[in-house]
């Protein structure tokens, strides 16, 4: 199968246009008439030259890209503890100090790639991403284990020896970090290795990723991939915002910018059109709501607004208004063998969506159904079980971590306006102080 980045990627294709100066005969004999308008004939190749070579920008810098859309963060309130951290605030210098320890660290992170897989897809393309499914696991009845068998919630540690999800994972943490690092602390080095990590996984033919995610979570014995994989890239729309926070450094450059934009577009016409994707549009629990923020944010940062307003318009009747009960139970996580982190997955997804609604005006925190369906109601289910008041009865095979509700609180604090739940963070065991959340999401001020 070829490559789909070698058949659609325009990128590859195009040269960069270069005028050709016209040579200008003129008399031997001169009038100064004629030499007036030789003047201005002569001066004129150079002004279209100028016109045509130089890219169109805003400010000084032209190799600045233009400013990515916002797409989940809100970045007046990002810039807002921007500036209270340059003021010394106490309540967010633990969470800067750490964030300073980790973009250090992460400077000695390795650029990554999809082609460093030993193993090949079917494809045969090492561009092409492969992962094998986690909960999947050989068959005890048969000579060679296939094909494998579903036990919910346990990880087959064979997952990651033939798979690309590791390395997926660290691009984007590594990218997550480093920008963040850039724009709270101004430091080169984070915006540098943010865009060595970026280039390395979208850009650069040598080691890009084809958009597509056509072998992921591949199930031995059943399937070389599946539509259920797609989850996997349900952080590209938090990566997408680290990379709008390295806008001004010298590192990211306008080609980088439009190059990601390229990618991305590919991979929305991807997520749209394939099998794969209309499969997972269908999901009734966190994957169609992951599928729908991910449809929807990459239709926003590619300049296909029309396309994310429809997705966001349909959120709530299309997930909330079926994925919640009135009480706020989400019934298809509580049917997990682990619901409690099923549950805040999948009602992080819901955030997200009402964050990225808050740029296109569509207002998502406040939707109820005529029965009381709603993303507060979700949250107001779920934090009893955080703080303790009741003790968790659905099955939870793993920890139940009570702090993992925290980042939602807070933002629907912000949201809301309520203190009650920031009341409600002060309940939970675990939080220190220095959580990133702190700082994506801070905590309003008295005056406020």
């Amino acid at each position: 199968m070829k490559n789909i980045c070698a058949e659609n990627c325009a990128w590859d294709r195009v040269k960069p246009f270069v005028p050709v100066r016209p040579r200008m005969i003129v008399p031997q004999r001169r009038t100064p008439l004629q030499r007036v308008y030789l003047r201005i004939l002569a001066a004129l190749p150079a002004c279209l030259w100028v016109a045509v070579a130089l890219p169109t920008f805003s400010g000084s810098d032209a190799a600045s890209p233009a400013p990515a859309p916002a797409l989940i963060l809100d970045r007046h309130a990002l810039a807002g503890a921007k500036q209270r951290t340059q003021s010394g605030d106490p309540s967010l210098m633990a969470a800067l100090d750490k964030l300073r320890r980790e973009a250090d660290r992460a400077l000695s992170q390795a650029v990554g790639s999809v082609t460093e897989k030993k193993t090949l897809p079917p494809s045969g393309d090492r561009h092409d991403y492969m992962s094998t499914a986690p909960y999947w696991w050989p068959n005890p009845n048969t000579a060679d284990g296939l094909p494998y068998l579903r036990r919910d919630g346990n990880v087959n540690p064979e997952r990651d020896l033939v798979s690309d999800r590791n390395r997926l994972a660290q691009m984007i943490q590594g990218v997550k970090t480093t920008a963040l690092g850039y724009y709270f602390l101004q430091r080169d080095a984070y915006a540098d290795h943010a865009a060595k990590l970026m280039r390395a996984w979208f850009l650069d033919h040598r080691t890009r990723m084809s958009p597509h995610l056509r072998y992921a979570q591949a199930i031995p014995g059943r399937n070389h991939g599946r539509a259920a994989g797609i989850i996997e890239t349900h952080d590209f729309p938090d990566l997408l915002d680290a990379a709008g926070l390295l806008a001004g450094a010298k590192a990211w450059q306008h080609s980088d910018q439009k190059g990601l934009r390229d990618w991305f577009s590919h991979y929305l016409n991807w997520l749209v059109d394939s099998a794969e994707g209309r499969a997972e549009a269908k999901a009734q629990n966190n994957h169609g709501s992951w599928y729908d923020v991910q449809v929807a944010c990459f239709a926003r940062f590619v300049g296909q607004d029309q396309l994310a307003n429809k997705v966001l318009a349909e959120f709530a009747r299309h997930r909330v208004a079926r994925q919640i009960e009135p009480d706020g139970r989400q019934p298809y996580e509580l049917g997990r063998t682990q619901a409690w982190n099923y549950s805040i997955f999948n009602l992080a997804a819901f955030f997200s969506a009402a964050g990225l609604g808050d740029k296109l005006g569509i207002d998502l925190w406040s939707y109820e159904t005529p029965d009381k369906r709603s993303l507060r109601r979700a949250l107001d289910w779920l934090t009893p079980f955080a703080t303790g008041e009741q003790n968790w009865s659905h099955q939870q095979i793993t920890k139940v971590q009570r702090e993992k509700l925290a980042p939602l609180l807070r933002r629907a604090a912000l949201s809301y306006r309520e203190p009650a739940y920031e009341n409600a963070i002060a309940k939970l065991v675990n939080i220190n102080g220095d959580e990133r959340w702190q700082l994506l999401y801070p905590r309003m001020l008295e005056r406020q």
